[in-house]
């Protein structure tokens, strides 16, 4: 959300109320808006869906034009109906796939330089999805792995330091311009005796 704090920066926001701001923003996006893993993934199998349609179509009529005898159309029809059972276990594998992805992708952002790249090097098959489409297991031991033995695909969680505020002028020796007039008499006393 750092895009929306600088915007809300340029716009005037004072900084202190920043947080707040973020924070309300956080528990209403999700009421109203779906993450964009989610929106691709739907628009992808719909995209799909399609053009699988748009195949099945065209086999039909395929079949409408052809005239001959019963055992020909009956081996077609077989034959078309292997074709879209491929099709379609293709169709579930990649969309699988796809969530699978996406739920990697979602569960390595801010942890990773590059989520494609340490996303392929996860072992999928090992990986369970729940019913809301997160990651439900087999995840955690793989990314201990991978961060023992190629921790540069890592960001690092560095740690944020804040500046000290300076020393007040005053501290230790009194307040202010009364220890400087107080220093000032007491150095005259020492130097006319």
């Amino acid at each position: 959300m750092d895009w929306l704090k600088d915007l809300l920066k340029n716009a005037g926001v004072d900084e202190s109320k920043l947080d707040g701001l973020i924070g309300d923003v956080n528990k209403e996006l999700p009421k109203h808006f779906v993450p964009k893993s989610q929106y691709n993934e739907v628009t992808e199998a719909r995209k799909k869906a399609e053009d699988s349609l748009k195949e099945r179509d065209k086999q039909l009529e395929d079949l409408k034009k052809s005239s001959g005898d019963a055992e020909a159309l009956k081996q077609q029809i077989e034959t078309l109906q292997k074709d879209n059972k491929a099709a379609q276990e293709k169709y579930e594998a990649e969309l699988k796939d796809l969530r699978l992805s996406n739920a990697l992708k979602l569960a390595l952002a801010g942890q990773v330089h590059d989520a494609d790249l340490v996303t392929g090097l996860i072992d999928k098959t090992k990986i369970e999805l729940g019913e809301d489409g997160s990651i439900k297991a087999g995840l955690e031991d793989q990314i201990k792995a991978l961060r023992e033995s190629k921790a540069f695909l890592f960001a690092e969680n560095k740690p944020t330091f804040k500046g000290a505020n300076p020393a007040d002028p005053g501290a230790g020796v009194g307040s202010g311009a009364s220890s400087l007039t107080d220093a000032a008499a007491i150095s005259s006393i020492f130097a006319q005796k």
